[in-house]
């Protein structure tokens, strides 16, 4: 049997004829950037994140980096955000001139242990940058406590994590904004790039949108140095419809998930824990072995599909070797890099599918 590490057909043969009557709608609109799907988005995704406002971008990274730079963050500032995590947040970071300042996280939940938080604040911090990291919220309270002690900016990213709750909230509520990414195998994914800012804050938004239009709100009177990062036309109309199935689609990832949370009883295999009153929504299902590489192999030849996030932490990439951080600085990220292993998890998977993953993996020796 073939089970494939993720696939969006299913999904968007559920809603093909919407979706097309929608590229069509667009299409023959011939207007395609800033225009009225693109505010249609914006204030259906507001509404479900119970914010006020969104700002449609071109994707996740920008919409972390257009946050930072409309708070003013720059040059000499640091950011703290978890060693463990996709390149993106360090980079949205990296493109303000600001430095990003690792913290090590736990390493039963993947995210940032708020109890480092706080020896790695400086007179320079600026900014803490909480990571929802393959779908479970990260520790609000405690991060929220921290930021607001040191008069920090709150950002989150929430570009694993869409319709994720903690304690009773909806991530992406907590931070003075939040971003997220739609692409295309996120949660809530675009057919294309795509990305969002969320926030309550009337100036802040305004900036953002600023900056994403070359710095302009009116046309050709720029008032910063802005970047060209807008969500066209074709993918909000994508997006407005996806977002009608996004909880659905989630319920049916944490079904899959408590299969594996529950019937997977191999003793190499260390399966992820989910911290108290959350509802995560498994964009990745993340597991580790110690074994891990053989792991992959042997699934591999089972046409199990897996991915590794990520096979190299921050720290160590080449893109990073200007902080000349050392191997050995942070051993919980290297040790989750050494051994993550992500197995298949997608809206579509059949229960014969589900089943045989779990089998291969409980055979496994």
């Amino acid at each position: 049997m073939e089970v494939l590490f993720s696939t969006v057909k299913k999904m968007h043969e559920e809603i093909k004829e919407e979706l097309l009557n929608d590229f069509r709608r667009v299409f023959e609109s011939n207007w395609f950037i800033t225009g009225k799907e693109d505010a249609k988005f914006e204030q259906a995704f507001a509404e479900y994140q119970n914010r006020k406002y969104c700002i449609g971008c071109g994707n996740g990274l920008d919409a972390m980096m257009l946050s930072l730079k409309a708070l003013g963050i720059s040059t000499g500032d640091e950011v703290i955000i978890p060693s463990n995590t996709f390149i993106a947040t360090a980079l949205a970071v990296s493109y303000t001139g600001a430095t990003p300042i690792f913290v090590e996280p736990r390493i039963e939940t993947y995210n940032i242990n708020p109890e480092l938080i706080e020896e790695r604040v400086t007179s320079k911090t600026k900014a803490v940058i909480a990571v929802h990291l393959y779908g479970q919220p990260a520790e609000m309270d405690k991060i929220c406590n921290i930021v607001k002690k040191h008069n920090l900016f709150l950002i989150e990213d929430c570009a694993q994590a869409h319709g994720a709750i903690y304690r009773g909230t909806k991530i992406g509520r907590f931070g003075i904004s939040a971003a997220f990414s739609f692409y295309p195998g996120k949660n809530l994914g675009a057919l294309g790039d795509a990305g969002a800012v969320v926030t309550d804050d009337e100036n802040l938004a305004e900036t953002i949108r600023a900056l994403s239009n070359y710095g302009s709100i009116e046309k050709y009177n720029h008032i910063y140095q802005g970047n060209n990062s807008r969500l066209d036309e074709v993918q909000a109309a994508l997006l407005y419809i996806k977002l009608k199935y996004l909880d659905k689609w989630n319920k049916e990832r944490q079904r899959i998930a408590r299969r594996y949370l529950t019937e997977i009883k191999n003793s190499k295999v260390l399966l992820p824990k989910i911290i108290d009153e959350v509802e995560h929504v498994w964009h990745i299902f993340a597991i580790r072995c110690r074994d891990r590489d053989r792991l992959e192999q042997y699934l591999e030849e089972r046409g199990i599909g897996t991915n590794k996030h990520y096979p190299i932490p921050l720290h160590l990439q080449k893109a990073y070797q200007d902080l000349n951080i050392p191997k050995g600085t942070y051993p919980i990220a290297e040790e989750i890099s050494a051994t993550e292993l992500s197995i298949p998890m997608y809206y579509g998977m059949t229960d014969e599918e589900i089943r045989y993953v779990i089998d291969s993996i409980n055979e496994f020796e």
